[in-house]
């Protein structure tokens, strides 16, 4: 199976902007869509950014500028062309802006499978009163255009064609896929918490440095990055509110630790503000 023709998708942030990436890459005409004319172009800026690195090392057929000319942006999901393919959406992780996402997509382009990047909340009830039969939860990860896995979760209400040609189009990005059933956190989420928070919590407690934490899993375990950088890659605050929301949902054993809240107060979510449990 060949990529889609057209894809859209809504939001052009670190996640938003790979998925640009290896979707232009692989052929596809995008439509970047985002709130305004200042965040689209931010989200032009980190796709064009992406694809120049990219290029430098060879990972590119065809030059960066190349593919840009198949990039194109939207302020209004209601210009989003009628023909589009797929929807990603990669928006915050918030049911209600999801949700509005989805339903004025699915209006615009009747046709489109709906496809969340959602991390972990519940693609069932993100599917409730929308044509569930088409959305699925599409769970890339950071780097995108590095990374080889995509995560789909199915729900009761999909239709098994979609599931097929979403996992068709994804093995066409070069992505290896697996499939699990719609729970909190599904399966990468759902285990990476619950590691990075233990770690969190040895080094509250004191047991070791983050760095010895990080290179005992480097080492004694064959992980390509320990748990503790890889929570300042994805970001402090998103750990924490996937873990808020496990602990909602599962219990108590993924209540967040007080440092990942303190960190998060003081404003030391990672690389993305140069300090977390390690400096960028």
């Amino acid at each position: 199976m060949s990529v889609p023709g057209t894809v859209a998708v809504v939001g052009g942030g670190t996640m938003g902007a790979g998925i640009v990436h290896v979707f232009l890459a692989a052929g596809s005409s995008v439509v970047l869509a985002e709130a305004d004319a200042e965040r689209a172009a931010l989200g032009v800026s980190n796709v064009e950014a992406s694809l120049r690195k990219a290029e430098e090392r060879g990972k590119l057929d065809g030059t960066a500028a190349e593919l840009l000319t198949r990039l194109s942006t939207v302020e209004d999901l209601a210009a989003l062309p009628t023909d589009t393919a797929l929807v990603v959406e990669a928006v915050p992780e918030r049911l209600d802006l999801k949700r509005a996402v989805f339903a004025t997509a699915a209006r615009r382009c009747p046709d489109a499978v709906l496809a969340s990047n959602t991390s972990s909340l519940s693609i069932t009830e993100l599917a409730d009163g929308l044509p569930g039969e088409r959305l699925i939860g599409m769970h890339f990860f950071n780097p995108v255009p590095v990374q080889a896995l995509v995560e789909l979760v199915v729900h009761p209400g999909l239709a098994a064609s979609t599931a097929a040609t979403a996992r068709g189009w994804a093995e066409a990005l070069g992505k290896t896929v697996i499939e699990v059933r719609d729970s909190p956190g599904f399966a990468t989420s759902r285990l990476g918490i619950a590691v990075g928070m233990e770690a969190i919590r040895m080094v509250e407690e004191g047991v070791a440095s983050a760095e010895d934490i990080d290179t005992g899993m480097r080492l004694g375990y064959a992980w390509p990055m320990g748990p503790l950088r890889l929570t300042d890659l994805v970001g402090l605050d998103v750990r924490l509110s996937i873990a808020e929301h496990l602990a909602r949902e599962l219990g108590p054993r993924f209540e967040p630790p007080q440092l990942l809240r303190d960190k998060v107060a003081r404003g030391e979510l990672g690389r993305k503000t140069g300090q977390g449990f390690f400096s960028w």
